[in-house]
C-alpha cells in the first residue's frame, strides 16, 4: 500500500489555492504517494470525516481557477482567532479528533495551506504529535518572514485595476473617489495598489490620519486645477487617536471584522471640503477569480517546496518565500507575528516622493 498525506484549507478564500493544492498532488504523485483533500477545513478529518481523492481527473484545470475546491472555513470548532486577532487554543479533544481522523484516513503527514489563524491551528497539531507542514497564504502579505504570500499579487492587480476604473469616473463628476480595501491591520494592498494605480491619498493601519491633512491635500490639488481626488484606505485605517471602524460587533466567536472607513472618511470630506464624495468597497472581489501569473508560478513553487519537506521529516515548518528563493522556517517563528508596513521603508518613502498623501 502507498504512502498517503493529507491536504487542507483553511481561513479566507484566496487566489492560488487550488493551485497549491495541484501541486501538492502532482509532486506527491511523482514520489508515488496518494494525495487526499480534506473537505471543509480542519473539520473535515472529524467524525463524519469528508475528503476526495485528488488524482489527475480532479486537478484538471485547476492551476487557473479561484477558490478551493476544498472548501474552507474561518469559523467554527477550528478558529483560533478572536476579537482582534487574540490568538485562541483549542480543546484537547479537538486535537485527539484530527490525530484519530489522520489515522483512520492512513494519512502520515498533513500539508495546511491557510494564513495566520490556519497555521496557529498547525503548530498545535504539530506539538500534540501530528506530522504536519504549512503553506502561508493570505492575500494580506502579513505574515512576518515572508517577502510575499501567494494571493496578495492577485488581490494587489484587481485593486489597481479598480483604481484605473475610477479615475475615469472621478474626473467625469469632479469628484472625491474613496476606495476601500481590505488588508486588517497591515496596509500592503493599499500601498502597493496606490502607487501602481496614481492614488493621491493612501490611507493605511501603521500611518494613522487626520482629516485636517487629507482636506489640505484636496485643496492643494484644486489650486492647481485637479479637480478630483482619488483616495485608497484599507480597511484597518485608523484616524489618530480613533479605533478601529468594524461592520460586526460580535467578536467573542471570532475575529473582528473590519470594515466602513472608506463610508465615515467620505462623510467628513464631504463636509470638511464641499466636494461630493464617493466610496468603492472592493470587498471580497480582491479575494476571487483567477490567480495572477505570479501567484500561479509562486503557488507551484510552494506545492512542490511542501511535498519536499515531507519527505525529508522535517514537521512543524512553513515554506517561506524570503527572497531569493523559497525555503522553509518553524511555523512557531512564523505564527503570531504581525508584518506591517514601515512608514518609513521604501515604498512609502517612493509615494511621498511622488506627492501622495498619507494624512499624517
Amino acid at each position: 500500500m502507498s504512502k498517503r498525506i493529507g491536504v487542507v484549507t483553511g481561513g479566507g478564500d484566496c487566489p492560488g489555492l487550488n493551485a497549491v493544492i495541484r501541486a501538492v498532488a502532482k509532486a506527491s504523485a511523482k514520489r508515488g504517494w496518494d494525495c487526499i483533500g480534506i473537505l471543509g477545513g480542519y473539520e473535515g478529518l472529524l467524525e463524519p470525516r469528508q475528503t476526495i481523492p485528488l488524482d489527475y481527473q480532479t486537478l484538471s484545470g485547476l492551476l487557473p481557477r479561484g477558490g478551493t475546491i476544498l472548501g474552507t472555513a474561518n469559523r467554527g470548532k477550528f478558529s483560533a482567532k478572536v476579537g482582534h486577532a487574540e490568538s485562541r487554543l483549542l480543546p484537547k479533544e479537538l486535537l485527539d479528533g484530527v490525530k484519530a481522523g489522520m489515522e483512520a484516513l492512513g494519512l502520515f503527514a498533513l500539508v495546511s495551506i491557510g494564513g495566520d489563524g490556519s497555521l496557529s491551528i498547525a503548530q498545535q497539531l504539530f506539538e500534540h504529535g501530528i506530522p504536519i507542514v504549512g503553506v502561508p497564504k493570505t492575500i494580506d502579505n502579513d505574515l512576518e518572514g515572508m517577502l510575499f504570500t501567494f494571493g496578495f499579487d492577485s488581490a494587489v492587480a484587481c485593486a489597481t485595476d479598480a483604481l484605473d476604473r475610477l479615475h475615469t469616473t472621478a474626473e467625469s463628476h469632479d469628484r472625491v473617489m474613496i476606495l476601500e480595501v481590505m488588508g486588517r491591520y497591515a496596509g500592503w494592498i493599499a500601498l502597493y495598489a496606490g502607487v501602481a494605480g496614481g492614488a493621491d491619498v493612501i490611507l493605511i493601519p501603521e500611518i494613522p490620519f487626520s482629516y485636517e491633512s487629507i482636506c489640505e491635500k484636496i485643496q492643494e490639488r484644486e489650486k492647481l486645477g485637479k479637480k478630483f481626488t482619488i483616495i485608497v484606505v484599507a480597511e484597518g485605517a485608523r484616524e489618530k487617536g480613533g479605533e478601529f471602524v468594524t461592520s460586526a460587533a460580535d467578536t467573542t466567536i471570532g475575529e473582528a471584522r473590519l470594515g466602513g472607513i472608506g463610508a465615515v472618511v467620505s462623510a467628513r470630506l464631504e463636509k470638511c471640503t464641499g466636494k461630493e464624495s464617493r466610496v468603492c468597497v472592493l470587498g471580497h472581489l480582491q479575494r476571487c477569480g483567477s490567480p495572477t501569473t505570479f501567484d500561479r508560478a509562486l503557488c507551484s513553487i510552494f506545492g512542490a517546496t511542501a511535498v519536499e519537506l515531507v519527505a525529508a521529516g522535517d514537521f512543524g515548518k512553513m515554506v517561506a518565500f524570503t527572497g531569493p528563493q523559497v525555503g522553509a522556517i518553524k511555523i512557531s517563528d512564523v505564527i503570531g507575528k504581525l508584518k506591517v508596513v514601515r512608514p518609513d521603508g521604501n515604498l512609502v518613502r517612493t509615494a511621498r516622493a511622488l506627492g501622495i498623501c498619507f494624512g499624517d
